[in-house]
């Protein structure tokens, strides 16, 4: 008899629903079959059920935050069992010493942290039987059938356990450290949080801050434009004025005597410039793609994008979500015709059909069983279901899926991009551009959202003549660096930073040192934003102040590279392979757990901090701001005081005086310097992300009429 050993509850229902099976608690008995002539149990972990044991579990002393214990280096790694899933764990347990067991088929998500799930309880649970892996790419029945006939020896995938449980071992290692050191040290400085690190999010996080310094420290300049109307035998367009490939002219005074030299002046055309562009359909999605063009299109978050196309996957309608492949293997691709005409069934894709093309069977863009590793890309499964019938969310990530596949059947969209010089009185440049869609190609299959509309230029050649209609001077400012969006971190991420802008984010490099992997990127994110290190708002990504101290902490030292952990992303790969020895990795991992607590400790005596609100950063008042002076009352000559969750008046013992500030007001933390503003000047400085029901606006606190009220910019409630 057998036990397979899923990774999710789902999972296992879903492996054995063509199988005749009684619901147990915990698992599933399949009755004896083709496949199972003894039967089997069908049985689940629930996400992680085993955990690295914390540092008192190897010393108690360990317990306790203190600079003088650290590093704190295990000698051996431990995992124990998650105590809100021992249930579950001891239902595994109690099957795999089942003497009627014979075999264990190993059936977590096929990938490093599947591995690493399943082995850990089987380990655990200190059963030795044979082990077979289940290795699939897709949940649908004839994917499940081929599966199981096809098993994989033990051995196989062994090499990303060992990967996945450095990994975890690395992280683990570099997190503890450098968390303790870095909270206990700034704790010194009368910050009263705990400031998490880690070899993946601290990089990440510092590149987050860099553009949040360089949107604070920019500097906005004017600067003018001279636009002029032509009329060149009676047609008329506009033009811009330039002078060595650039359009703004620095100064105001200069600009206006452009303009009027060429005002009622003769014009003549002196180029006329077209070139040619092709673009090739998009590859298809692997999951850092679909997840950042999921954002660029519905603002979905990382996170949001993997746990719906896992649902997808977990229906059976599209393939392993964790992909970082964004090719097919030949087998893959000779289905393609199967599942494009069950896909033309629907409404939505009847008039994309015929397809161009009929297959890509022989197109390298998409099929190279080099470039698959573990899994191919996102693609949709035989199995296919009407995108109407699926939640709105679901709808729209397997619709982006699917025409991803359709569009590589269709050919490539050509423009034609037009650059026009004219010539005004033989000495004044002005330059028109435009662009015309010769070859509307996989653009009818995938929605464009083009910020610059076709624009055709009028039928004109080199030499013709005519005059300026008028001119105008636009004013403009420069624009400080963009923030990222959440979706544009992935992409920073799987680049370790080098390559931010990519509009084809297909074109990401397939095998990159990047931060993370695909199946932990969007986990980062979001222990970035839990842990009070990043706030999204309207899509767009800010650092806090708390990160702002922790970099600025960190400094240009090693837990800040990304460089660095991209390397060890790579190193980590290599362990997968079987090309990199894990014990070496983790030797070189032990010492730089305590380069990272030496380094801090010998910078720390030169932090400065000056223009970061460090106040904001404390969970609660410490010793150190407790009882500080803020200001003078507002109703008695007594002091204002900081009183933890308030600041109060220091004489409500000797008199009664009941005047107070509260700490958060709708939703935000009242800084101590802005208590002291309002105080001193009766307004505090603005204050932004307020939040009354659905709405969010931006105000001052201001101190009228006996009590705090706001006082409001001009537009600033936004829904």
């Amino acid at each position: 008899m057998k036990i397979i050993i899923a990774e999710k509850p789902d999972q296992a229902s879903t492996l054995c629903a063509q199988f005749q099976r009684v619901k147990r608690d915990g698992y599933f008995e399949v009755k004896p079959n083709e496949l199972f002539p003894e039967g089997a149990f069908f049985t689940w972990a629930i996400g992680h059920l085993t955990q690295l044991s914390n540092p008192e579990a190897y010393k108690p002393e360990w317990k306790k935050w203190s600079i003088s214990m650290l590093p704190i280096i295990p000698e051996r790694f431990q995992y124990e069992v998650t105590k809100s899933k021992s249930k579950q764990f001891y239902i595994i347990k109690q099957l795999l010493n089942n003497p009627n067991v014979t075999e264990i088929i190993h059936a977590g998500d096929a990938g490093r942290e599947g591995e690493l799930i399943i082995r850990n309880i089987i380990h655990l649970s200190g059963v030795k039987k044979p082990i077979k892996r289940l290795w699939i790419s897709s949940l649908t029945p004839a994917a499940i059938q081929t599966g199981f006939r096809q098993l994989l020896d033990d051995e196989k995938t062994k090499n990303l356990f060992y990967e996945a449980y450095s990994r975890a071992c690395a992280d683990w290692l570099v997190g503890m450290n450098a968390s303790r050191i870095y909270s206990l040290l700034l704790k010194e400085r009368g910050m009263n949080d705990v400031f998490s690190a880690g070899r993946v999010q601290t990089p990440t996080l510092a590149l987050i801050v860099k553009r949040e310094k360089e949107i604070d420290s920019f500097n906005p300049e004017p600067f003018w434009e001279v636009i002029a109307t032509f009329n060149i035998n009676g047609k008329k367009y506009k033009g811009k004025w330039h002078k060595d490939q650039q359009t703004r002219v620095m100064d105001k005074e200069l600009a206006n005597k452009i303009a009027a030299f060429c005002t009622g002046k003769p014009a003549e055309i002196k180029d006329l410039i077209t070139e040619r562009k092709e673009y090739q359909p998009p590859m298809l999605f692997n999951l850092s793609s679909l997840q950042a063009t999921a954002n660029k299109a519905f603002k979905f978050s990382p996170k949001k994008t993997l746990d719906i196309v896992q649902s997808l996957y977990q229906k059976g309608i599209v393939s392993y979500p964790r992909s970082d492949s964004t090719y097919v293997t030949e087998g893959e691709a000779e289905q393609f015709p199967e599942i494009l005409q069950k896909l033309r069934g629907f409404d939505q894709y009847k008039e994309l059909f015929p397809l161009p093309v009929s297959t890509i069977v022989k197109n390298p863009r998409y099929v190279n069983e080099k470039k698959v590793t573990d899994h191919y890309a996102i693609i949709p499964t035989e199995q296919v279901r009407d995108p109407k019938k699926l939640s709105s969310d679901e709808e729209k990530i397997y619709d982006m899926i699917v025409r991803r596949l359709i569009a590589a059947h269709y050919e490539k969209a050509i423009f034609d991009y037009s650059t026009l010089i004219t010539l005004v009185d033989g000495r004044a440049e002005f330059i028109t551009k435009g662009k015309q869609q010769i070859q509307e190609g996989w653009r009818k299959v995938i929605y464009q959202n083009d910020k610059d509309k076709d624009e055709l230029l009028p039928n004109l050649k080199k030499g013709d003549s005519g005059h300026v209609d008028k001119v105008e001077t636009k004013e403009g400012k420069t624009q400080p660096p963009k923030r990222y969006t959440e979706g544009q971190l992935i992409t920073l991420m799987k680049t370790a930073g080098k390559y931010l802008d990519n509009d084809e984010l297909e074109k990401v490099l397939s095998k990159v040192e990047g931060l993370g992997t695909e199946a932990t990127r969007a986990g980062i994110i979001t222990m970035l934003k839990d842990r009070k290190y990043i706030d999204i708002k309207r899509n767009q990504v800010f650092a806090t102040d708390k990160a702002k101290v922790l970099i600025e902490a960190v400094g240009d030292h090693i837990l800040a590279s990304p460089e660095m952990t991209a390397k060890w992303e790579q190193r980590l790969s290599e362990i997968g392979e079987g090309q990199a020895s894990p014990s070496v990795f983790m030797e070189q991992t032990k010492k730089l757990s305590t380069k990272i607590v030496s380094d801090a400790i010998d910078i720390s005596t030169s932090w400065r901090f000056e223009g970061l609100k460090v106040e904001s950063i404390q969970r609660t008042s410490s010793k150190y701001s407790l009882g500080k002076k803020i200001g003078k009352c507002k109703f008695c000559d007594g002091n204002v005081v900081d009183k933890g969750e308030f600041y109060g008046c220091s004489n409500y013992k000797t008199n009664q005086c009941r005047f107070t500030i509260s700490k958060k007001i709708l939703g935000k933390k009242i800084s101590q310097t802005n208590a002291q503003r309002l105080l001193s000047e009766g307004q505090s400085n603005v204050i932004k992300g307020f939040k009354k029901g659905d709405k969010t606006f931006d105000a001052r606190l201001e101190w009228k009429d006996n009590k705090v009220q706001f006082l409001f910019e001009d537009n600033n409630v936004k829904k």
